[in-house]
């Protein structure tokens, strides 16, 4: 008996439906994250000029989860596009006084260049790797979540009790987390296991964010600053 699809060029249709869908994702998702990546430096560059000081990490914390919370909630919607500029603008304005301490550091302009820099080679690189291979990372998620909440604990305690060893330690395991969530994140975008380009452009901006900060944080150490 024949048990071949008897409509087999809906078959077709229906994939190539679906990789239409992705590849609009995948487009939506990297120009919503370049034009808030932009947005997100222009409130640092406005934060850096007007010499604001830092929130302190309690109001960034608060700050960073309730528009987090905010975009999760409106992002099938046109709501949802501007709360994530609120998001990476409100981040951008916390790393302002950061950016400020840096460059009044020895060598500090060259600290945040070399990080901005590794940053960007770093999301290509890891980016182009899962859009031209097409692996499917999937399998790291579970890791990635009880690391991430592990390390962010750990960061929380590193501040509050003033432990440098221990903060240099988060930062070199958020180095780590964050280049497999963004291989994470793109393979998932890809696999059709985020159709929602809102957060994706959120998973990854929050990648590249603590990425440069975490680079930032070491480079400093290693400079004396």
């Amino acid at each position: 008996m024949n048990r071949t699809s008897p409509f087999p060029g809906q078959v077709g249709q229906v994939r190539q439906q679906s990789v239409l869908a992705t590849n609009k994702v995948i487009r939506n998702t990297y120009v919503l994250l370049s034009m808030t990546l932009l947005f997100s430096a222009v409130t640092a560059g406005a934060s850096m000029v007007m010499n604001l000081p830092y929130p302190g990490p309690i109001i960034t914390l608060v700050g960073y989860f309730g528009l987090l919370f905010l975009t999760t909630r409106l992002r099938n919607s046109g709501w949802g596009i501007l709360s994530v500029f609120a998001l990476t603008g409100f981040m951008g304005y916390t790393l302002g006084p950061i950016l400020n301490f840096y460059a009044h550091m020895p060598n500090g302009g060259q600290t945040v260049m070399t990080a901005m820099g590794l940053t960007g080679a770093i999301f290509l690189g890891l980016s182009g790797y899962a859009l031209t291979t097409r692996k499917n990372f999937s399998f790291m998620g579970g890791f990635l979540t009880v690391g991430i909440l592990v390390a962010f604990l750990a960061g929380l305690g590193a501040l509050f009790f003033s432990i440098p060893a221990l903060s240099l330690t988060v930062s070199a395991a958020f180095v780590l987390l964050m280049s497999g969530l963004i291989l994470y994140e793109t393979s998932n975008i890809i696999h059709g296991g985020e159709t929602n380009y809102i957060m994706a452009t959120v998973s990854l901006y929050v990648s590249l964010f603590n990425l440069f900060t975490s680079l930032l944080h070491l480079l400093g150490a290693l400079n004396d600053d």
